[in-house]
């Protein structure tokens, strides 16, 4: 689904992605987990062409899109999440579903004047996918609610929400886990399970919540300065050295 060769993103003297190369295969939920600093963050950025990289190239689906904006990338399917959600906070739970689809008829103009009979009906179904959505993610009672009272976890939910009322492909969340409660998260990892195994999402996950990644992640892939260091379940994740070294801890035999 998604392939990464060789990316490279430069600040000025600051590597922060060194000749990255990864791929988050179809129908996967794949983890990607790292000490802070790893450049995890940078590297989603780039995928979803909030940046530009120095070097190297991004393929979504077999197409190079290296440096396509956001938009265009979101019409091919790619969404993103972020650590802290970014909600439209004076609008209602519901509102904020309701503006995700994209090219609504009443967005325009002339057809919102011409063709108000296409426009009602296309924004009842709207209306209709929204409140089921809601009602999924259990966050129906609070639809009328504006979206800036909820709770951390409960906008965790409605980020995800947001996702589903696109055409997703595949998803990259960034660390779905921080800031809410472990009733919530397993709420939400339950959500993330059933839109990957029943419909079909491709998930990449940043994470640093080790039981929420090796309950959910398969595989899982580390990063550390800028470079990809292992690969594959979190088992193997927790046996190889180097990550023992570089992020869980220190090495098996130390820890011993």
């Amino acid at each position: 689904m998604i392939v990464v060769q060789d990316v490279t993103k430069r600040f000025g003297g600051v590597v922060a992605v060194d000749g990255c190369s990864l791929e988050v295969e179809r129908g996967t939920i794949t983890g990607l987990i790292g000490p802070n600093g790893a450049g995890k963050t940078t590297l989603f950025n780039i995928v979803a062409g909030f940046l530009k990289p120095s070097a190297g190239r991004v393929h979504l689906e077999g197409e190079d899109v290296t440096g396509h904006a956001p938009h265009r990338l979101f019409h091919r399917g790619l969404v993103r999440t972020f650590q802290i959600p970014h909600e439209f906070a004076r609008m209602t739970v519901l509102e904020n579903l309701l503006v995700v689809p994209a090219g609504q008829q009443g967005e325009r103009v002339v057809r919102a004047w011409l063709r108000w009979g296409h426009v009602k009906t296309e924004e009842r179904a709207i209306r209709k996918r929204a409140e089921a959505t809601l009602e999924f993610l259990n966050l129906g009672h609070l639809k009328d609610e504006l979206a800036g009272q909820l709770s951390g976890g409960q906008k965790k939910l409605l980020e995800l929400g947001r996702t589903m009322m696109t055409e997703a492909k595949a998803v990259l969340l960034d660390e779905p886990a921080a800031g809410v409660n472990r009733t919530l998260l397993a709420e939400l990892a339950d959500k993330i399970r059933f839109l990957n195994q029943e419909r079909g999402y491709t998930f990449c996950i940043i994470e640093h919540d080790m039981e929420l990644v090796e309950k959910l992640c398969d595989p899982v892939i580390v990063m550390a300065e800028g470079r990809v260091l292992g690969r594959g379940q979190m088992h193997e994740i927790r046996a190889n050295p180097e990550v023992q070294e570089a992020y869980l801890g220190g090495a098996p035999a130390a820890a011993a």
